[in-house]
């Protein structure tokens, strides 16, 4: 492992992958930091903006910053091998990126996958045989408010991550002496599984019930009925999670709904929002069909997921 981190990439350049990447960017230009190199993986109309202007970030403390990566690109062949990838892509384009940064990531480099899941890492390796691969998982609100112009809506930036099981002598202090320059927020627990399934209790059951019935997540905490199914399908998970190890809170369920309770009325979940704007993909993978194939795997029935997913517009 180098002794620093110089190349960094930021595969997927969305909501997730704009407002890390953004910071990264804006801080090293701030530092004027010659010896570090960021590079965007985007596409599209966004990324035609990013080339003209910049990204542009807007966060919750109201700061408006331009941020200007080293390259941005659609080509991953053009990047630097990078010491860090952030991984940012949604779930359908994971295959794709992961068979794609085969081409350039070596042995040292450090990858760090934040998209919903309790499955990504094994997707990753599954297509991606070099690197080094942390588990993770992150606590943000954002998106892509036109070409170009991301916004964060709330969270805290908070990334939880820990060991690659393939890699057992890992040092994190590189990467935690990384996040803490950038004034980012990374949090190292050995094992981070518990952590990133905690996470999935929450998003996977509001995840599925919003985007089943159309109400927010203030909306299906009102409503007695949509609560229950949410409690139900979150107990599926957590039954799941403990036929396979994962020690999660006694009371993981009753803190998720109280967490759910917390947000915004308003606040729609990012599965919501794709199966509402008819987008061709969408993240049911990540939750439906995960849980019930888990599910099936450990002999763990799983009814109100699988009712729920099925009346979902694939």
């Amino acid at each position: 492992m180098s002794s620093n981190i110089e190349n960094i990439c930021i595969a997927g350049v969305g909501g997730i992958g704009g407002y890390f990447g953004g910071i990264i960017a804006h801080e090293i230009s701030q530092q004027k930091d010659t010896t570090r190199s960021v590079s965007f993986i985007a596409r599209g109309a966004h990324l035609e903006e990013i080339r003209k202007d910049g990204l542009i970030l807007n966060t919750v403390k109201g700061d408006r910053l331009i941020c200007k990566p080293t390259l941005a690109t659609d080509d991953i062949g053009q990047i630097p091998s990078p010491d860090l990838c952030l991984l940012c892509v949604k779930s359908y384009d994971l295959d794709n990126i992961a068979m794609s940064l085969e081409k350039v990531v070596t042995d040292n480099t450090i990858i760090i996958p934040l998209l919903n899941g309790v499955d990504i890492y094994e997707r990753v390796r599954r297509h991606l045989k070099k690197g080094i691969v942390l588990p993770a998982c992150v606590y943000i609100g954002t998106s892509i408010e036109k070409p170009g112009v991301v916004r964060q809506q709330g969270g805290t930036g908070l990334i939880l991550c820990g060991n690659d099981p393939e890699v057992k002598d890992f040092n994190p202090e590189v990467l935690q002496v990384f996040f803490d320059s950038m004034g980012l927020n990374l949090k190292w627990n050995a094992d981070s599984f518990p952590d990133i399934w905690e996470k999935y209790v929450f998003i996977a059951g509001f995840g599925l019930v919003t985007a089943y019935s159309g109400k927010t997540i203030g909306g299906v905490f009102a409503n007695s009925e949509l609560k229950n199914m949410a409690l139900q399908i979150m107990d599926e998970i957590v039954s799941i999670a403990k036929k396979r190890g994962v020690t999660l809170p006694e009371n993981i369920v009753a803190e998720s709904l109280e967490k759910a309770n917390n947000f915004p009325y308003e606040t729609k979940t990012s599965y919501q929002r794709d199966v509402e704007a008819k987008r061709e993909r969408n993240e049911g993978d990540l939750f439906g069909e995960t849980i019930i194939t888990m599910g099936r795997q450990h002999g763990i029935p799983t009814p109100v997921t699988q009712s729920v997913y099925s009346k979902i517009g694939k």
